[in-house]
């Protein structure tokens, strides 16, 4: 029940198990399209989108690379530790960053980013985090949005662990590069960072030729690939084929379901779970209409470490959860409530093996 990687259903594992078959070809690249179709659905696009091999932070690394010279100003906003990664990959491709940080747990201020906005002139782009899942904000990524739109400025999108879990509804949103990643709502194995590219993203990139930030984490090249060789060869590299059909298997299971439905199971699955932590006297980090329905992020209490809490559940109970990541390090532990952990059986688990603690502490 950790935040991601995310235990997946038997269907889409069995898939993995399955022969090897060649990453080009007639019957790979019909099964390669499939795959880019169904992730069209859930991203609720018509952009293109490719399917990177890779963490989602190629995904991430991609876009800063191929939309920006170096030296160009992109403002990052940031709430947690993957809004700083997202400084940290712009700063390593050399752009300059307007840093503008937001307090953890903090959902991302609209009015705050207008007003960066409208003092630093010569700003190229915004990036944002959608679901912060260090802390379990998600936010406000539409509004912010629509602030960047009425510049004429594109918007890079880190939804790696919010596609698939809750609506990002891309084209309604306009939102310009989004990157998602295989192991969180899409409940497939890791290796693979879908990444969608919207029509105003790819004229920033055309306007700017031989920006000389590598080749295959290059929009172009990907681009190149299908528009060259997208009848056998849809991608410039190898590809793990094993791991695209088993996210081909958990997207048709997400969408026979229907995406609504896929939503709901996410808010039932914390609801439960915070309502179960509240009348065991836990504090929540993050409430309201920002707290993300796909983590719960907890308070640590005074009577008991993080660490003796993950060891209990971990060695007596077979369950797994996350803790504080920097400088929440032991300030909180986070529950995820992606692929089975939305499931009963593994909120009941979780809620009974964290009962089970606290008699064994004496404080039940």
């Amino acid at each position: 029940m950790i935040p991601g990687p995310v235990d997946i259903f038997d269907e889409v594992r069995e898939v993995m198990a399955s022969p090897s078959m060649p990453h080009y070809g007639a019957e790979w690249t019909a099964l390669y399209g499939e795959t880019v179709k169904l992730l069209q659905q859930v991203f609720q696009t018509r952009n293109a989108l490719f399917l990177l091999v890779g963490p989602g932070t190629a995904g991430i690394d991609a876009a800063m690379g191929s939309l920006f010279y170096s030296g160009e100003k992109v403002l990052v906003l940031s709430n947690g530790f993957f809004g700083t990664r997202l400084v940290a990959v712009a700063r390593a491709h050399g752009l300059e960053v307007v840093h503008l940080p937001f307090p953890a747990g903090q959902p991302v201020d609209p009015d705050a980013v207008r007003t960066c906005l409208d003092g630093e002139p010569g700003v190229q782009a915004v990036a944002v985090v959608h679901h912060e899942t260090s802390t379990g904000v998600l936010n406000p990524v539409r509004q912010v949005a629509q602030l960047a739109r009425a510049r004429g400025l594109p918007i890079i999108v880190d939804a790696i662990a919010s596609m698939g879990g809750v609506p990002v509804p891309v084209d309604e949103w306009e939102l310009d590069v989004v990157v998602t990643t295989a192991n969180k709502c899409l409940e497939a194995p890791p290796a693979v960072a879908p990444l969608s590219v919207s029509q105003r993203a790819w004229e920033v990139i055309d306007s700017k030729p031989n920006r000389g930030h590598g080749w295959y984490l290059n929009l172009d090249t990907w681009r190149e690939y299908v528009e060259s060789w997208g009848d056998w060869h849809p991608h410039p590299t190898t590809v793990p084929t094993h791991n695209i059909l088993a996210l081909r298997a958990s997207l048709q299971r997400i969408l026979s379901g229907g995406l609504q439905d896929h939503y709901a199971k996410h808010v039932q699955a914390a609801e439960r779970v915070r309502a179960g932590l509240r009348e065991m006297g836990f504090e929540l980090f993050v409430t309201g209409e920002y707290a993300c329905p796909l983590i719960t992020a907890v308070k640590a209490r005074p009577e008991f470490p993080v660490d003796e809490l993950a060891h209990f559940l971990r060695e007596e109970r077979g369950i797994a959860i996350g803790g504080g990541i920097a400088e929440l390090r032991g300030q909180i532990f986070r529950v995820g409530h992606m692929g089975r952990a939305a499931s009963d059986e593994y909120v009941e688990a979780f809620l009974d093996g964290m009962r089970d603690f606290l008699q064994r502490k004496g404080l039940a």
